[in-house]
């Protein structure tokens, strides 16, 4: 929760300084456009850069996509040395916003992993580089239409994040304890009373998504919450939120006095069967547990029938990245065909694609036609239409910081 708890301070130290000038959208379209130069002069200008990469690295299939594959890739084929280093949400932006308010030297980032919350608080600031996503060429396969594609938390990515990969929130379970899941409110309220310590969620991103879910159904649905924040509808519905968790609270597990930190955390804990169900804010995670044997075999994932949030994760640009040639260079390899053929294949990673096979050449439709499909999550076409839009950012920071309030400290 630390990394929501002093979310609106932030916030307001965000405005404050967006409000004291550095620079604003219109010089950053000025360092994006480099004088109309080509493509071909944007990776003369990478080979040799070293490229450092701020992103979250806490799942072994996602470092190892990494450090096997898109790091040597990228080194022999562009000549940049790509260095990954951890960091997200607040801390993030807090450096960022400490560089900004320090001067225009260069970033200790040149570029991040990111979506949501950190994007909203970065626009604010004005410390992502861009629009640039019109300049990579693979920019062309990318499915801009789509509405889970180019808006990121209600907010049009306009150029200023290149999208990476699309997920959906899915509830993981072993059907030899839990033959048949709940799929609703109601259901899931009358498995906690009957199986108490069996059910808990973490205490961060896809805990928070999790109940976000549950925001929507209690609203009635998607079109109630969509667009701005409004403290009004926030405040009805959260109520019936904090009213439906306190009630069943004392059959979690812990009876509800705390939470896992982390999703691994819950991961492991629905592995060694302490709990019955584990998440993931992607919708194919449990085949690539399973491979990795820290799953059963007979654990499986799916969605509630009111829905689930889908949604997009990006790569984004510092403003004062001493290196933006080469973070377009790699931004620009992680959406190829190749590179996300890779990344949606579970034996590697099983994150969804963000291109459109309609865009695609006739070869590589081929190849992703013939990539081995899930075999333990629904496939992604099962879930399609439960797939719920993102909330705007200030909902994630308010849920996170009430529920502390409302819920842990009650």
């Amino acid at each position: 929760m630390a990394r929501y708890r002093n979310a609106w301070l932030l916030i307001i130290m965000l405005v404050s300084l967006a409000g004291c000038g550095g620079g604003g959208d219109a010089g950053n379209r000025e360092s994006a456009a480099r004088g109309g130069t080509s493509w071909e002069e944007t990776e003369r200008r990478a080979r040799g850069q070293t490229v450092t990469l701020s992103m979250w690295q806490g799942d072994p299939y996602i470092n190892a996509y990494m450090k096997s594959y898109v790091i040597p890739a990228l080194k022999e084929r562009y000549g940049i040395a790509l260095n990954i280093v951890g960091g997200q949400g607040n801390n993030l932006v807090s450096t960022l916003m400490t560089e900004m308010e320090a001067g225009d030297g260069p970033s200790a980032y040149d570029m991040m992993w990111i979506n949501g919350e950190t994007f909203y608080q970065l626009r604010q600031i004005k410390a992502l580089y861009g629009p640039f996503v019109d300049r990579l060429p693979n920019a062309r396969y990318v499915d801009f239409g789509n509405r889970f594609i180019n808006t990121d938390f209600q907010q049009p990515v306009d150029g200023y994040e290149s999208p990476w990969g699309n997920v959906q929130l899915a509830i993981i379970y072993d059907t030899n304890r839990v033959p048949d899941p709940p799929g609703t409110m109601v259901a899931l309220e009358k498995y906690v009373r009957s199986h108490p310590g069996k059910f808990t969620f973490d205490n961060s991103f896809t805990g928070m998504t999790f109940l976000k879910c549950l925001l929507i159904d209690l609203a009635g649905g998607e079109r109630t919450l969509a667009g701005k924040f409004n403290e009004d509808l926030y405040r009805r519905y959260s109520a019936m939120l904090w009213e439906y968790l306190n009630r069943i609270k004392p059959y979690f597990w812990k009876q509800g006095r705390s939470f896992p930190a982390e999703v691994a955390q819950l991961h492991q804990m629905f592995a060694g069967g302490e709990i019955d169900f584990s998440m993931s804010n992607n919708d194919g995670e449990v085949d690539n547990k399973i491979l990795q044997g820290l799953f059963s075999g007979t654990a499986r994932a799916y969605v509630l029938d009111s829905g689930t949030i889908q949604n997009s994760h990006f790569m984004g640009i510092a403003r004062h990245s001493a290196h933006p040639d080469g973070a377009m260079v790699v931004a620009n390899f992680l959406i190829s065909p190749e590179a996300q053929l890779r990344k949606l294949d579970p034996n590697v990673w099983g994150d969804g694609t963000v291109l459109d096979m309609a865009k695609l050449p006739e070869e590589w439709r081929g190849r992703f036609a013939a990539l081995p499909g899930r075999r333990y999550a629904p496939p992604r076409s099962a879930i399609q239409s439960k797939a719920l839009m993102e909330l705007a950012p200030e909902y994630m920071i308010r849920l996170s910081d009430d529920f502390r309030k409302n819920v842990i400290e009650k």
